[in-house]
């Protein structure tokens, strides 16, 4: 996973509470086996009926989505973060979160950041009455600025250090990949092999 530091970008106001994984990736796009491809299906039912905020002219390319409460309910799938990342974001700024989706996030590389309600009002205000307004969100200093808008945000520590170093499952058990080998070799030969 790509190490996360500080993005600057588009902020994209998605004024909306409760949505769902189903809606962030529809069902029908979740048979692929790879991590890939989800991007162009992104809120998939929603931009097909036209006008969709993401596909206007001004919010093209935005990498931050500010939204209500409640991000990312619903069902457990991966593939909702994955493609909001195939899709250009890094960030998605929420008073609340799905848990799992959460959860998700934070191992794909990302960020989701809670602001108290009001904060994100006023971002989502922002972005709709200057569309492509320029937010910068830094994971080092754990602060949204852009305008005149200043916060700062909490993160579970264990996940911000895997964030800023890039760090998803596979990365973390190969940190001991020393240790790993060592008790490998030191094993009762009458135990499984596990290569």
């Amino acid at each position: 996973m790509e190490p996360f530091t500080r993005v600057t970008g588009i902020l994209v106001p998605l004024d909306r509470v409760n949505v769902d994984t189903d809606q962030i990736i529809p069902k029908q796009f979740l048979k692929r086996i790879e991590r890939t491809g989800f991007g162009p299906f992104l809120f998939y039912d929603w931009r097909r009926n036209g006008d969709f905020i993401l596909d206007r002219p001004a919010y093209r390319g935005a990498s931050v989505l500010v939204t209500g409460a409640n991000f990312g309910c619903g069902s457990s799938r991966e593939h909702a973060p994955w493609s909001m990342l195939e899709a250009g974001f890094r960030v998605v700024i929420a008073p609340s979160y799905g848990d799992i989706f959460k959860s998700n996030s934070y191992r794909c590389g990302l960020l989701p950041v809670e602001l108290l309600e009001h904060e994100v009002r006023k971002l989502t205000d922002m972005a709709l009455q200057e569309p492509g307004i320029e937010i910068t969100v830094d994971l080092v200093d754990r602060r949204v600025a852009g305008g005149e808008f200043a916060a700062a945000f909490d993160i579970d520590p264990f996940f911000r250090e895997c964030l800023l170093n890039g760090w998803d499952e596979v990365a973390l058990t190969l940190r001991d990949e020393t240790e790993i080998a060592r008790y490998e070799a030191d094993r009762s030969t009458e135990l499984p092999r596990t290569a």
